[in-house]
């Protein structure tokens, strides 16, 4: 017997899941799975395994869940979800209590209800053979590394959430060996917990050691902490968590994104009811792209800008960097829910450029530039407040990039602006949005925060200007 153990780190949303079995009988579970589920079935015939059991940790708000998508894919699999505080669900499942085993060969997996990131959240302790205690526990969005689950998802109740999040850390985790192995389904990067360490796994020892949590031995206190500290909620989320207790619609394959000439391109642009997307990078669309087009460059990072930034209905229109990148990029998107496409330019902006059409441009400006600036430019920083009050350039303005959809009082629109984060994916995201709202001269700072501090140049803390 060999017991099986793949993780999947799925970059952007900096989400974790696992392929866990028995390679003795020939079965093997997937927990927390994402959307785009050829990931799980190509490991599994890789290991020569079925996957017979898909475990949902809880109700996810961060992703689409691929249970369904994955249930449909390998017809012997069944989907296991919690049906502790009252989860309810508008699609087949097998309900899980508190409690209960199930046999992966070799491999006992038991489930622990840990109510406190949601109502229903459940753990599964992985058991071998013989042994009356777990060698890990798969965490789900309850305990990180270095941080736990956010309590203030579901709108209501968050403080008796934060609550038992207490309950769940000091009663549950803290009461396991040391030695047992954290195996969380987020890394840093991710909104669902504040200031999530970098290690993909842990202890509960080391939890216990360095852990603020942990820290926290008043419920009090851990309730304020739990309730202070967590990241802006990024704005899908919400539709994600209704989208995944009804159940989302099942694919079977990857979304076709159609090709299309010049010809057809511009028609469908002209009619204005599509939203146009450019994902080649930042410095590229900068040099010359369609107008109005918004740049989210293809990187894992786009699931999680066009789910801040687009209607979940919306059509998306698209120039690529290269044609072949088509089914990644569907990949990309559909990790949030987006599934409708109009097609993209055949030739990307070569065509465009063949055609003899008109470019916009956003013009680059280096860190030394940007130190001179004066009342003649505008200095944007895009970054999340917590990064703002870390640090910024002393003379910038902050707007959280999500907020440009809203407006952006007190900017002006005939001053030149230039925009930065920490390396400039996110400036450029915003310098699009800008010009796409009517900014004459938008700009935008290559290497961004992290160009500025090691060129060694000024730096301000704290204070906020927007």
């Amino acid at each position: 017997m060999a017991l099986i153990f793949e993780r999947i780190h799925t970059e952007g949303i900096a989400e974790i899941s696992y392929l866990i079995g028995d390679d003795s009988v020939g079965v093997a579970a997937v927990i927390d799975p994402r959307r785009d589920v050829e990931v799980y079935l190509g490991l599994a015939r890789e290991r020569c395994v079925s996957i017979t059991h898909i475990f949902e940790t809880h109700i996810h708000a961060d992703l689409v869940s691929g249970a369904r998508e994955l249930g449909d894919r390998c017809q012997t699999a069944k989907i296991f979800a919690s049906v502790e505080g009252g989860a309810d669900y508008g699609f087949e499942i097998e309900g899980v209590h508190g409690g209960d085993t199930f046999s992966l060969g070799e491999l006992t997996i038991t489930a622990r209800h840990t109510p406190g990131h949601t109502p229903e959240h459940m753990t599964y302790e992985a058991t071998e053979p013989g042994k009356d205690e777990p060698y890990a526990v798969f965490t789900g969005d309850s305990l990180f590394v270095n941080s736990a689950g956010r309590p203030d998802l579901l709108g209501k109740d968050a403080d008796k959430l934060a609550s038992k999040l207490y309950d769940t850390l000091f009663d549950y985790f803290a009461k396991l060996d040391p030695g047992v192995i954290v195996y969380p389904s987020h890394g840093a990067g991710s909104p669902c917990g504040a200031d999530i360490g970098d290690r993909l796994e842990s202890t509960i020892g080391y939890e216990l050691r360095h852990n603020p949590y942990f820290k926290e031995k008043k419920r009090e206190d851990l309730v304020e902490l739990a309730l202070a500290t967590a990241p802006p909620e990024p704005t899908y989320y919400q539709r994600m968590k209704k989208l995944n207790a009804e159940g989302p619609e099942v694919l079977s394959h990857l979304p076709v994104i159609p090709a299309l000439a010049y010809a057809e391109f511009k028609k469908r642009l002209d009619a204005g009811d599509c939203v146009l997307i450019d994902t080649r990078p930042t410095l590229a669309f900068g040099g010359g792209h369609v107008d109005g087009a918004i740049n989210i460059p293809g990187e894992p990072m786009l699931t999680v800008w066009s789910g801040w930034l687009l209607e979940q209905d919306t059509e998306i229109l698209l120039v690529l960097d290269k044609d072949t990148s088509a089914e990644n990029i569907a990949a990309l998107f559909i990790r949030s829910g987006y599934t409708k496409f109009a097609g993209y330019l055949v030739g990307g902006m070569g065509a465009w450029d063949n055609a003899g059409q008109r470019l916009a441009e956003i013009r680059q400006m280096t860190v030394h530039e940007v130190e001179t600036c004066s009342d003649d430019l505008q200095v944007l920083d895009v970054r999340s407040p917590s990064e703002w009050e870390s640090g910024h350039i002393p003379c910038a303005t902050h707007v959280f990039l999500p907020e440009i959809q809203n407006g952006v009082n007190g900017l002006d629109k005939s001053v030149p602006i230039v925009t930065y984060c920490l390396t400039g994916y996110r400036a450029g995201v915003a310098a699009s949005l800008l010009q796409k709202r009517g900014f004459k001269d938008v700009r935008t700072m290559p290497g961004s925060w992290k160009a500025w501090m090691a060129e060694g140049l000024p730096a301000s803390k704290g204070e906020e200007t927007n």
